[in-house]
């Protein structure tokens, strides 16, 4: 993927993110619809589950509401219904200035409804609402000024795609409105969960890459880091937070898993339907035919995309190709546990691990329903955050596990844990892992088992003495995240090399002797005492000791 480096302003959250209390905002004048079409309008979002804000007060004086202007900013749409009455109304124009402002500045989405009224005749201010405008008397400047507002925000608003409804049952153009509304609010929300210690953080970091205000460059940002961190969390909060400012947008997650399973034109089609905001199939028989798709959907709209783990080149090929695809303001979030893939990003944010604060807070939360340990729990909460080392997966897994358990059911379940891990943090960790060749697995166990540590330059000259390739094998597990450098040290985060131990451990749970590898004196007393060791363990003892 082409690369064109921007620089990074920082920017407040506040600055323009607005607090949404209100899915939508009806705009429309009471005289016209308030009991017929605007009404059943109002009903069919609400038994969608749409939270919706209508204006009941039949009382209206010549100043729009504090009340009201809130609700306008509180809303993440705004439903405008032009009826032939509505520029009759100076508390509606003025309704209809907010409403543009808020698009403007708070990227609200604006969807006009032109009911029983032609739209050339808004955009104008002919016909009836030609007759409107003559009755306004322009007769101070700050009149003058008024008016000028409410033809600039009429003519805008027209300039929208939205719905006339002129012919056919109104109920059928009520249907299409409120799926359109429901489908677009769904896609923008994910349930994120309540505990997401150590969030902000992250969060406010990635916001400062995206520099999602400055709408003419195109922004392309990875984040990294190892399974269970929360990368895609991460992803969707940011994604819950930026998605109402996009008219286009999509979040295609786990891609490695879908793509694996279901094929990568499936999540072409997903994207396609996304992007176009329809339900049905777009027919993808095969992925150049996608991607071709994509292009043209993509080119000159301003979108919103976040591919969540991705694992390979070719799925960035065929979704996304080249940030020339892109329209003009768009921003794109990429997940991943393999580094080499963001090598063109314009920003890559790696996942660290929580703090100590941080991990005792979210395990507490899991194991105790509260913020820190019960007392009498203290030292073996304390055993078990050291244990996960600031993995978010492992700290809510076993704070959940531990949940409403005694001392001696903990003490028992820690002791289980050095010997066995638990299978659900094991499984997402494991995936790096197999998505190594048969030379890189054999490294990584290696380290695992016996370099953890140790100089980079040491290891590799006994790597390269059994022709494993050093140089190019410790660059894929950097790039995959399974360890990390500093100071030309190789290290490795427990639970992953934990991981590692329990692959060597379960060829054959009861017996040392014929595991690929000893490293705990424990277990090479066991091999040579049950005098079952391989002579595969013999000849990897005895290369070692050479070395």
């Amino acid at each position: 993927m082409a690369s064109t480096s921007s620089t990074s302003t920082s920017t407040s959250i506040s600055t323009f993110i607005p607090q949404r209390n209100f899915d939508v905002f009806l705009s429309f004048r009471g005289e016209d619809t308030r009991f017929n079409f605007t009404d059943h309008l109002y009903e069919n979002l609400i038994r969608r589950g749409i939270h919706t804000f209508r204006d009941d007060s039949l009382e209206r004086g010549e100043e729009i509401a504090p009340e009201l202007l809130k609700a306008i900013e509180e809303s993440r749409f705004s439903l405008i219904v032009f009826s032939e009455n509505y520029a009759g109304s100076r508390w509606c124009l003025d309704e209809l200035v907010k409403i543009m402002k808020c698009r403007k500045e708070m990227k609200q989405t604006v969807v006009p409804i032109f009911y029983h009224v032609d739209p050339s005749h808004v955009r104008n201010q002919t016909g009836r609402f030609g007759e409107a405008f003559s009755n306004y008397k322009e007769d101070t400047e700050e009149m003058k000024e008024k008016v000028r507002s409410w033809r600039s925000a009429l003519t805008e608003a027209t300039n929208i795609s939205g719905e006339h409804v002129k012919d056919g049952y109104e109920s059928e153009h009520i249907k299409k409105i409120v799926n359109n509304i429901f489908m677009r609010l769904n896609c923008r929300m994910f349930d994120v969960g309540a505990n997401l210690v150590g969030m902000d953080s992250h969060v406010n970091e990635i916001i400062r890459q995206l520099c999602v205000d400055q709408l003419n460059d195109i922004r392309i940002i990875g984040i990294c880091g190892i399974g269970g961190m929360g990368k895609t969390s991460i992803a969707k909060v940011i994604y819950n937070k930026f998605s109402h400012e996009f008219e286009y947008m999509s979040f295609l997650e786990n891609v490695r898993e879908v793509g694996k399973t279901m094929g990568l034109h499936h999540l072409q089609n997903q994207l396609l339907c996304d992007l176009l905001q329809v339900e049905r199939n777009q027919n993808v028989s095969n992925v150049g035919q996608g991607a071709n798709m994509i292009k043209n959907v993509l080119r000159f709209k301003r979108v919103f995309i976040v591919l969540d783990d991705i694992d390979d080149s070719d799925q960035l090929e065929y979704l996304l190709r080249n940030r020339d695809w892109l329209g003009r303001g768009s921003r794109v979030i990429i997940t991943t546990r393999s580094k080499h893939l963001l090598q063109e990003m314009d920003d890559v944010y790696e996942v660290e691990e929580l703090n100590f604060e941080q991990a005792r807070e979210l395990f507490s939360l899991f194991a105790f329903r509260q913020n820190l340990p019960k007392q009498d729990f203290i030292h073996l909460s304390n055993r078990v955050i050291y244990y996960c080392h600031g993995l978010p997966l492992a700290l809510k897994v076993l704070g959940s596990l531990l949940f409403n358990k005694t001392i001696l059911q903990w003490e028992s379940e820690l002791c289980k844990l050095e010997r066995e891990p638990e299978v659900k943090i094991q499984n997402v960790l494991k995936v790096s892992f197999d998505g190594l060749d048969h030379t890189q697995k054999k490294i990584f166990l290696d380290i695992a088992c016996f370099f953890k540590g140790e100089d980079k330059d040491f290891v590799s000259r006994i790597l390269d003495s059994c022709d494993l390739y050093a140089e190019i094998g410790i660059k894929v597990l950097h790039d995959k995240c399974l360890i990390s450098l500093s100071e030309n040290k190789i290290l490795m985060h427990d639970l992953i090399q934990e991981m590692g131990w329990n692959i060597i451990r379960s060829e054959f749970p009861d017996n040392p002797g014929k595991w690929s590898r000893l490293w705990d004196p424990s277990d090479v007393y066991r091999a040579f005492t049950m005098k079952k060791v391989t002579i595969k363990l013999m000849n990897f003892l005895k290369l070692h000791k050479n070395t």
